[in-house]
């Protein structure tokens, strides 16, 4: 590797980067401004029309063929410049949520993007940190890391340095860390061996499902994009061959066919959608919401069900320490002060609960030698540090062994049980054990009183649980303190047995202010908020009550865990409170709740949290969470708050809103308007619109419809989730496509038969028509109300109004010969603008009984 313990330095480092490349499996080639515009004219409909056009200048009059590419190439830059704006959008958003890595550069530690990481980069690893590549140990300490992505591996694995034979299969490498992995508990400092494609995840990330899996409105745009294909392939095929069988051109009878596909066709769909979906994450940004993934914002906004953890989201977060007690309930010095030298001594995972020992009380531990450590991990739930006493050592009520052995000797004073018991030991060295009240319980063989006696546990379980019932009753989060005498200079996890209960810490983190009014809104918005925690029952159930969530009703891990996944499916819809749960049972509740028909949210930053993020519809974390959380996220909060989280429902109902408007459009008047078009030219002496002024109609229409990301959105399509309907939309094709030929084939009627047009005139006023009256209807069809009581967003009414002006004055502009157009007579204008008013009138009372009908 060419490395040192000090680390590469940074010109190594950087000349590395270069010549091996960016450390991901799936390279970033950042696209050039000249491959995203090419990207515009890939679709197969275009690329085919571009031919043919090019075609027809080497065989006829090339005019027309020059002004086909002329608008196809005008279209390619609104969609070049939209998608442009949104992809520079989405990686500034992106770079304020970027998983670091800590490494040695020139002897010092630095954070870095783990996708500069190098090989021989040395990485210092911690609790809840990602492994950023094939790494080998250099030093360990009681690291254990999750290897379930790669090998499946349930149980985390224990990690040391050393050297191990070529032919170890990849689970039993306990000298090896792999990318894709992350650290449960301990530290480390590894050599980067293989970074990228190189490493073991790499070679199979073909095989494994890399890409997260479609969204629900992703799979149903595909679904429509399909429908519209086939009707249009199917048309267009009838189409050309039924001009072809009418001894018309032949090859102005194609480009006619594919110049209504691309009427048909909704190519504006992925701009549109990606433009709304980068608009609104950074709507989101300003509110403190960062979108890793944009798809995940319209399940953001579909989310009906949201699940979170207890503390810093109901509650403010700062953990305090209300008492220390023994195993009686009273207050008790040594309880705090075994727990005050646990908690000042680690060096593991740093949490809330050891900062909130250490700032309650201090005490002078400088008696007490640090030897040994077993860092908390989430499957003992406990954390024990070995110590060696000294004579100095601080033991009740600030009293140090030398001061009072004066007192011991002569009994000239009442020597206390707990120093008495203390002065007979003959060992210097002390396990203290602190964590979880049950995990601390197991390990227990005895108790001792409160006369200093150790006595057998077995008789005292029901004693002591119905102590910490009744703390927990109360509101209070409960945890064991335990100890035990030693006789080694070091241990490991298998010493943590045959301890000594000694009492029970008692913690308090209250409700945040507002959360109760915070719950009301979420429930108000349609979204049913589930607490998942760890916790007791008894302190679930109190901190529900007191944040005013009605009727509570609670499921606890042991309950959980007799339950069939069927079973379970149909209880965990009437509970919303989930205590004593275990960290490989979030992602079960979450798959349940899925299971039973919602969309789920799950708010989560521990290192336990990662597989419930990932099975979640919407995974959600913070900004401070561990890297793994970070990662396995779509959605990161700036803040660990629910009003943040609120607001970022809310804009991502808008986006969804909006982006909906766009298919509705495509699939009323623009849909209508050219399966009228296919439909009269069987019938005509003539092509109704030629293929040029087809494309300038489709040109124009789709103006509008770029600017619908910024429109208003009604109150009542925020006001609950929403989702993906082809039901709903099919139905919606129909009636107002249907609505759309009719007046169509109206118009066509007046032009014919009414003012007997001829051609140049019949494609001037149907082409007058045709555009008026498909932006206008777009007004109409963007709101279920009235277009009177929901007013457009005001670049949306511009450029509605600016594509009607530009319209009506074609005919009388130097453009018209050019497009094959006339100026018309009044008598043309004052029926065509008739028929448009008419039809904007009935769509918007069609709009009215529809939605009276259909719900969505």
């Amino acid at each position: 590797m060419h490395s040192k313990t000090s680390g590469l330095s940074r010109q190594d480092a950087k000349q590395r980067l270069s010549e091996f490349g960016a450390n991901s499996l799936k390279q970033k080639h950042k696209s050039s401004a000249w491959m995203l515009l090419l990207n515009q004219f890939k679709s197969p409909i275009i690329l085919i029309l571009i031919f043919a056009a090019v075609l027809s200048i080497f065989l006829k009059d090339p005019a027309d063929a020059i002004i086909i590419l002329t608008i196809v190439f005008i279209s390619g830059l609104l969609g070049f410049w939209q998608e442009r704006g949104a992809s520079n959008a989405v990686e500034k958003l992106l770079a304020l949520v970027q998983v670091k890595a800590t490494v040695l550069r020139d002897g010092q530690s630095q954070e870095i993007p783990t996708e500069e990481i190098v090989r021989g980069d040395i990485v210092l690893l911690s609790a809840g940190k990602n492994i950023p590549g094939d790494c080998l140990v250099l030093e360990s300490k009681d690291l254990s890391v999750d290897e379930a992505a790669l090998t499946g591996e349930t149980y985390p694995v224990d990690k040391l340095s050393g050297v191990l034979p070529a032919e170890t299969g990849l689970a039993q490498r306990t000298n090896s860390l792999y990318m894709g992995t992350n650290v449960i508990s301990g530290t480390a400092k590894a050599v980067v061996v293989h970074t990228g494609k190189e490493t073991e995840f790499g070679k199979v990330s073909e095989r494994l499902k890399l890409r997260p899996s479609e969204t629900e409105f992703e799979r149903g745009l595909g679904k429509f994009g399909y429908f519209l294909m086939e009707v249009t392939l199917i048309l267009v095929v009838l189409i050309f061959v039924a001009n072809v069988y009418l001894h018309r051109p032949v090859l102005e009878s194609f480009l006619f066919s594919l110049a209504l596909a691309v009427g048909l066709t909704p190519q504006l769909l992925p701009a549109i959608v990606s433009v709304n979906l980068a608009r609104g994450a950074k709507k989101m940004a300003k509110k403190q919401v960062i979108v890793k993934r944009l798809p995940a914002i319209e399940n953001f906004g579909s989310m009906n069900v949201f699940c979170t953890d207890k503390t810093g989201t109901l509650t403010e977060g700062e953990v305090k320490i209300h008492a220390a007690v023994d195993v009686e309930g009273k207050e008790s010095d040594r309880v705090l002060l075994y727990a005050y030298l646990n908690a000042a001594s680690e060096s593991g995972y740093v949490n809330p609960i050891d900062a909130a020992i250490r700032e309650h009380k201090t005490f002078d531990i400088s008696g007490y030698q640090k030897l040994d450590e077993v860092p908390y991990d989430f499957n003992r739930k406990r954390l024990s540090i070995l110590f060696k006493k000294s004579e100095n050592a601080v033991f009740s009520q600030g009293e140090t062994l030398k001061a009072i052995a004066p007192a011991l000797a002569t009994e000239e004073r009442l020597v206390s049980p707990q120093v008495e018991q203390f002065s007979k030991t003959e060992n210097t060295h002390l396990i203290i054990t602190k964590g979880a009240l049950k995990n601390i319980l197991d390990v227990c063989s005895n108790v001792e009183t409160v006369e200093g006696k150790t006595i057998d546990i077995v008789n005292q379980q029901q004693k002591l649980h119905q102590q910490a019932e009744d703390l927990g009753s109360r509101g209070f989060r409960t945890l064991g303190v335990a100890y035990r005498d030693f006789n080694q200079d070091s241990f490991s996890k298998d010493d943590e047995t045959n301890m000594t209960f000694l009492g029970y810490l008692a913690l308090f983190d209250p409700p945040k202010a507002g959360i109760a009014n915070t719950l009301k809104e979420l429930e108000l918005l349609g979204i049913t908020p589930k607490m998942i925690t760890g916790d007791s029952k008894a302190v679930a159930m109190s901190i529900i009550q007191q944040v005013g969530l009605p009727q509570p009703k609670a499921l606890t891990g042991s309950e959980l865990e007799k339950l069939s996944d069927e079973a379970l499916m149909h209880r965990v819809q009437q509970t919303n409170v989930f205590a004593e749960v275990e960290p490989n049972q979030k992602e079960r509740i979450i798959i349940a709740l899925k299971k039973a028909g919602n969309v789920v949210g799950y708010l989560g930053d521990g290192i336990n949290d990662a597989s419930a993020l990932h099975a979640a519809d919407v995974g959600i974390s913070v900004e401070s969470a561990v890297d793994v959380a970070k990662e396995a996220a779509d959605i990161v909060l700036m803040e660990k708050d629910l009003n943040v989280l609120v607001e970022g429902v809310k804009e991502g109902r808008v986006t969804f809103a909006n982006t909906l408007k766009y298919v509705f459009m495509a699939t009323s008047a623009n849909f209508g308007n050219m399966f009228s078009m296919a439909g009269i030219s069987l019938f005509l002496p003539f092509l109704p619109l030629l293929p040029s002024q087809i494309l300038l109609t489709n040109l124009l229409t789709d103006f509008p419809e770029l600017t619908i990301a910024t429109d208003r959105v009604d109150r009542e399509l925020v006001n609950k989730p929403r989702r993906m309907d082809i039901k709903f939309i099919r139905n919606f094709m129909i009636v107002f496509g249907l609505l759309s030929s009719i007046f169509d084939y109206l118009t066509f009627g007046a032009l014919l038969l009414l003012l007997h047009a001829q051609p140049e005139q019949f494609r001037t006023g149907w082409f007058l028509e045709s555009v008026i009256s498909a932006s206008l209807v777009v007004l109409v069809v963007r709101t279920r109300q009235s277009i009177f009581n929901s007013k457009p967003g005001k670049y949306l009414l511009m450029a509605t109004l600016a594509t009607i002006g530009v319209t009506i004055i074609m005919p009388w502009t130097p453009l018209a010969s050019l497009f094959g157009f006339q100026p018309l007579p009044l008598s043309f204008v004052l029926v065509l603008g008739a028929i448009v008013v008419f039809y904007v009138t009935a769509a918007e009372n069609v709009k009215r009984v529809f939605y009276s009908h259909v719900k969505f």
